[in-house]
């Protein structure tokens, strides 16, 4: 079953996050991912939730989207989106 990230973004430094992004996509492919969303218009239509910046990544399954994310390459490049932005939510859910 496919698996999906989904962060809440809010960027600080552009420049430096603009780094992590071009870093993190080889990565993702690397892993099986994709890039289904990367920021973008959005809007509430219900709750109280107010995302700021939404990127959602798909993977083949919850231990690719696992092993991607606590796996040294994307752990290696975790402190340039940590300096950089603040993940406001980063949630992993399984689904068709």
């Amino acid at each position: 079953m496919a698996a999906y990230l989904v962060f809440d973004v809010e960027i600080h430094d552009m420049a430096e996050y603009g780094k992590f992004m071009a870093a993190v996509k080889p990565a993702i492919e690397a892993a099986g991912g994709r890039y289904l969303v990367r920021g973008g218009a959005h809007k509430v239509l219900e709750g109280d939730w107010r995302p700021t910046r939404l990127v959602i990544l798909e993977f083949p399954s919850m231990q690719a989207a696992d092993d991607f994310y606590n796996g040294p390459v994307y752990q290696g490049m975790k402190p340039i989106r940590l300096a950089s932005s603040t993940a406001r939510a980063l949630v992993a859910v399984e689904g068709t």
